[in-house]
């Protein structure tokens, strides 16, 4: 099916419209072969509050940016290569209902569809095109992920010393190894992952002692269960500030 669509008019008409909704700051999005699985309007749990997103699933990538004008404006357009792509389901917790991990080496996060049906449809999808990606390409799916940043509103202290208090002065900060939001005394440490940077990042001193010494896997948690749990109440965060911070702290 995706085979017969890739050179029809109708898919190469519906990837233009998605380009021009982005404009000029979107990359191009028609290449041969590509073809335009879905669409929809997802919650991604960002550092800040959940916020809606338009996901645009293609064949080979997956691809996401801000409502300004629902289908007819986006911006912020991200780019994710599917093959680098795992997914994991989150257990319904509270408001936090019909979720999913989106995990790649250089970035993982959540996102909640509205129904059950949904979820299922584009949990389903996704993994479809990863494995038919995977099969053609010969490669084998990607162990590594980034960690999912634990969301502000969930640390009102530092998760790794337990002491210090987050006030407008004492900022908060995201270990880049754990996703944990630790203080900046616990986290003045650097260390580089080349997965998620050319330039050694942020990591917490209980991963920068784990990493030096070799032990990588521990710092990593595993949130694919419990990930709803630690964020039940982030919906109910009125905080302000835009979007995901990728590039903060």
């Amino acid at each position: 099916m995706v085979d017969r669509l890739a050179n029809s008019e109708a898919n190469t008409r519906r990837i233009n419209i998605v380009e021009n909704c982005f404009g000029t700051a979107g990359q191009p999005l028609t290449i041969p072969g590509r073809v335009l699985i879905g669409e929809g309007v997802l919650t991604k749990l960002c550092r800040k509050k959940p916020k809606a997103r338009q996901f645009f699933l293609f064949n080979d990538i997956l691809v996401y940016g801000n409502i300004v004008i629902q289908k007819k404006k986006y911006n912020k357009q991200h780019i994710i290569p599917l093959e680098n792509v795992t997914i994991d389901s989150i257990k319904d917790e509270g408001d936090l209902r019909n979720g999913w991990l989106i995990k790649t080496p250089t970035k993982s996060f959540a996102v909640y569809a509205a129904t059950a049906t949904e979820k299922s449809e584009w949990m389903n999808h996704i993994n479809k095109c990863v494995t038919d990606l995977l099969s053609k390409s010969g490669k084998t799916p990607s162990n590594e992920h980034a960690a999912v940043w634990v969301p502000d509103s969930e640390a009102t202290v530092c998760m790794r010393c337990q002491k210090a208090k987050f006030t407008p002065v004492n900022r908060r900060h995201h270990c880049r190894k754990c996703g944990f939001v630790v203080c900046g005394p616990c986290s003045e440490k650097r260390f580089l992952l080349p997965s998620q940077s050319s330039k050694p990042v942020r990591i917490c001193d209980f991963c920068y002692d784990l990493l030096s010494t070799g032990d990588m896997a521990t710092c990593q948690p595993t949130r694919s269960d419990s990930y709803s749990q630690s964020l039940k109440s982030t919906l109910n965060d009125v905080s302000d500030d835009d979007d995901d911070d990728d590039s903060s702290d």
